[in-house]
C-alpha cells in the first residue's frame, strides 16, 4: 500500500475503530456501574475522551499495521476497563449483563454507521467527494463493529462471550468454564494467527467469516 492510500484509509479508519473499542470497554463499565460495581468510575474510565482508554500495541500499532499490510481483517483492543464482579448485586447473573455490554454497544455502532452512510449516499452531505469519504468511513465503521462484536461473542473466557455463557450456566461447568480465563487469550491467538500458519483453518474466514457479512449485509440492508 503506497503512502498515499495508507493516509486515506487511515483518514477513514481511525475515528471509527477507535470509538468502536473504546465505547465497547465503557459499555462495560457503564453497566458495571449500573449493577453496583464504581470501579472503573472510580478510575476515571468511564470517560468518553478515547485517550483515556488508549492501548499503544491494541489500539494503534496492531490496526495500522494490519492496514499497512492489506490484512483481510482489522482487529485491536482498548485498555479493559476494570470491573470487580464481586461488588455486583448479583455477581454470576449480573456478570452475564457486564460482558454483554460490549458487543451490545458495538451492534449499536454498526446500525448509526450504515445510518450515516445510507444518509451520504443519498446526498445529504454536498460534493460527490465528502459524500464518497463519509461512505468510506461508514462502511470501516459498520464492518468493524459487526467483527468486533461477533468476535466478542466467542465462548471463550476472558471474551464477552465466554463470560456471558459463565454467568448463564449452573455453577458446576460455569466454575470449569471460568477456569479457562488465564488461557483464553492465548488459545484465541493461536486459533487466529497461528493455526492458519501451520496449514489449519482460518477462524475468522471459516468460523466467523460468513456470519459477519451476513449480519453487516443485513444491518445495511435493513437502514437503506
Amino acid at each position: 500500500m503506497d503512502l498515499q492510500r495508507f493516509l486515506y484509509v487511515i483518514s477513514i479508519a481511525a475515528l471509527p475503530v477507535l470509538f468502536a473499542i473504546t465505547l465497547h470497554e465503557v459499555a462495560h463499565g457503564w453497566v458495571a456501574k449500573w449493577f453496583g460495581d464504581r470501579t472503573a468510575e472510580q478510575q476515571g474510565r468511564l470517560s468518553l475522551n478515547p485517550i483515556q482508554h488508549v492501548d499503544l500495541v491494541g489500539t494503534i500499532l496492531l490496526p495500522a499495521f494490519l492496514l499497512l499490510t492489506g490484512s483481510p481483517f482489522m482487529f485491536g483492543w482498548a485498555k479493559p476497563v476494570p470491573v470487580n464482579f464481586r461488588n455486583l448485586r448479583h455477581p454470576k447473573a449480573d456478570m452475564a449483563w457486564v460482558a454483554a455490554a460490549g458487543p451490545g454497544i458495538n451492534f449499536a455502532m454498526a446500525f448509526f454507521w450504515a445510518l450515516l452512510g445510507s444518509v451520504a449516499s443519498h446526498g445529504w452531505f454536498g460534493t460527490n467527494s465528502a459524500a464518497e469519504w463519509i461512505i468510506g468511513m461508514a462502511q470501516i465503521g459498520l464492518t468493524f463493529n459487526v467483527l468486533l462484536a461477533v468476535f466478542n461473542l466467542l465462548p471463550i473466557p476472558p471474551l464477552d462471550g465466554g463470560r456471558v455463557l459463565v454467568g448463564l450456566l449452573p455453577t458446576r461447568p460455569s466454575i470449569a468454564l471460568a477456569r479457562v480465563e488465564p488461557y483464553g487469550m492465548v488459545i484465541v491467538l493461536v486459533l487466529i494467527f497461528v493455526v492458519p500458519m501451520v496449514g489449519g483453518p482460518n477462524v475468522f474466514g471459516t468460523l466467523l467469516g460468513r456470519p459477519i457479512r451476513a449480519i453487516v449485509e443485513s444491518i445495511a440492508y435493513v437502514v437503506s
